[in-house]
């Protein structure tokens, strides 16, 4: 029984890797077809600084992601205009803050193209 659980454990913790692994690598083509640096997109604090050039928004936004309340509101801003940077509408924006280990994916990997800040 042990084995088994052991077993079915060691299963999870590799599924859970490579979905990690998939979302990272999503995450890392967005931000190059960004025009940014891939690696940005795993340095705490620095990503959400090139998210924000992404989007097109002023890096002293980055200070309101401190604010308990405030960083939500904002949060689901940024979101919603990293959708509109790719053409992307409401319903992906949604995708992107329900099922981000998907769609983080599917809008780095596959054919979405980048429009500038906010899809300007």
């Amino acid at each position: 029984m042990e084995e088994l659980l052991f077993g079915a454990g060691l299963l999870f913790g590799l599924f859970y890797i490579g979905l990690i692994l998939v979302y990272l690598v999503g995450v890392w083509n967005l931000y190059k077809k960004a025009g940014q640096p891939g690696w940005a997109c795993i340095i705490p604090i620095y990503n959400v600084w090139i998210l924000l050039k992404i989007v097109g928004k002023p890096g002293w936004w980055l200070l309101l992601f401190f604010i308990p309340g405030v960083n939500v509101v904002f949060a689901i801003w940024t979101i919603n205009l990293l959708a509109k940077s790719f053409n992307k509408d409401i319903a992906y924006t949604l995708g992107l803050i329900f099922l981000p280990m998907i769609f983080y994916p599917i809008l780095g990997l596959g054919s979405a193209v980048y429009q500038g800040p906010a899809g300007k």
